[in-house]
C-alpha cells in the first residue's frame, strides 16, 4: 500500500435541498485543486494523483510537508491547492501541475506556492481505513503540525446549511458532507460522502453543435463584434429540447466543418457552471434552458426560410414561431 498508487474513495453528488443538519454528518469546504495522496516513510515523501500518477518531482514543498507530519509512516488523503486570499484557485494549481522544467518549478514555489489540505488518513504505522471517519479525523489532527505547505481542513458536525451558505457568500466552489461513521473504501464512489456545489448561471449564445455525442458550443460576443467560445455543453438536455433545437438549428446553419455544425449566433440559452478559468472559459457546465427573450430576429429568419409558419416547438414551455 505504501508508495504504490491508491484509487481514493470518491464523492457522490448531493441535493442542495437535502443538506442534513444533524450530528451524524460532518461538513467541510471542498477545495479546488488536484486530489493527492501523500505517502511518507521517514524522510521520504511522495505524492500520487487519484489516477495513480507519481507527481513528487513537481512539488518541492513536499520536503516541508514531511517535516510537518510527526509520524514515521503515513498515507494521507488531501487536495493540492494554490490559495489566494484563503480561496483555492484551480488554474493556479493546474499551472503547477503542467510544469516539468526544474528551474521553473523552483520559481513557481514562490509565485504559485502549493498547500496540501489534508482531510483523511488511510494509515500510519497501521491501517485506519476500517475505523469511522470521526476517529480518522482525530488521528489526522494529531499527526500534522500545520505549516504553509500542509493544513488540516476545518470541519463542523451538523450545521451543513450554515457552512453551505457561508461558502456561497465567499464565492467558494462547494462543500462536502460525510457520515461520521463512514469507513474508507478505496476505489469506491460512496453515497455516504456527498458534494454540494455552488453553481452560477450565464447567458450565452449557441455558436454550433455536434452529434454523437450531442454537444453545444456556446460563447459570448466581444466588443469587437466577434464571438468567443466559452464552453462545450454536453449535459442537462431534455430529449424534447434536443428535438426542438435541431429543428431550429438546421435553418440557421452557416457551414459544416468535420463534425462541427456552425450556426448563425442568434439562439441564446442559459448554462449552469461552477467557475470561470483565468481565460474566461466556463468549468463544469450544463444546459439550463433556452432564452427566448434574446432571440433577436430569429423568428423572422426562420419564418422567411420556412413557410410552414404554424410549427410549434416545445422547449420547457410551448413556443409558437
Amino acid at each position: 500500500m505504501l508508495f504504490t498508487p491508491i484509487k481514493p474513495m470518491l464523492l457522490s453528488m448531493g441535493n442542495n435541498e437535502e443538506i442534513e443538519d444533524n450530528s451524524k454528518w460532518i461538513y467541510a469546504i471542498k477545495w479546488d485543486g488536484w486530489r493527492i495522496l501523500l505517502h511518507k516513510q521517514g524522510d521520504r515523501v511522495e505524492a500520487y494523483t487519484r489516477y495513480g500518477n507519481n507527481v513528487t518531482d513537481k512539488f518541492p514543498e513536499l520536503q516541508d510537508v514531511g517535516r510537518s507530519i510527526n509520524k514515521h509512516t503515513a498515507i494521507i488523503d488531501c487536495e493540492g491547492v494554490v490559495l489566494r486570499n484563503g480561496i483555492s484557485v484551480f488554474d493556479d494549481f493546474a499551472y503547477r501541475g503542467r510544469l516539468t522544467n526544474t528551474s521553473k518549478i523552483e520559481q513557481a514555489t514562490l509565485t504559485h506556492p502549493v498547500t496540501f489540505i489534508a482531510f483523511d488518513v488511510l494509515a500510519t504505522n497501521k491501517p485506519h481505513t476500517q475505523q469511522p471517519l470521526e476517529q480518522r479525523k482525530e488521528i489526522l489532527s494529531s499527526i500534522i503540525e500545520p505549516s504553509n505547505s500542509i493544513l488540516v481542513t476545518p470541519s463542523v458536525v451538523g450545521n451543513g446549511s450554515n457552512i453551505f451558505q457561508l461558502t456561497k457568500e465567499r464565492n467558494m466552489e462547494e462543500i462536502v458532507g460525510k457520515r461520521g461513521n463512514s469507513t474508507y473504501k478505496t476505489n469506491h464512489r460512496s453515497h455516504e460522502w456527498l458534494k454540494y456545489k455552488h453553481f452560477k448561471i450565464a447567458d450565452v449564445v449557441i455558436l454550433g453543435y455536434k452529434e454523437n455525442p450531442f454537444m453545444m458550443l456556446v460563447g459570448k460576443q466581444l466588443s469587437s463584434g466577434k464571438y468567443k467560445p466559452l464552453a462545450n455543453v454536453e449535459f442537462g438536455f431534455k430529449p424534447e429540447e434536443k428535438t426542438a433545437f435541431r429543428e431550429i438549428a438546421k435553418q440557421i446553419v452557416t457551414k459544416v466543418e468535420s463534425d462541427m455544425i456552425w450556426l448563425e449566433p442568434r439562439l441564446h440559452c442559459k448554462v449552469q457552471y461552477l467557475e470561470r478559468t483565468a481565460s474566461g472559459s466556463l468549468r463544469i457546465v450544463s444546459f439550463n434552458g433556452f432564452d427566448f427573450d434574446k432571440v433577436t430576429g430569429l423568428e423572422e429568419t426562420i419564418l422567411n426560410r420556412n413557410k410552414r409558419g404554424h410549427e410549434q416547438f416545445y422547449i420547457n414551455k410551448k413556443i409558437t414561431l
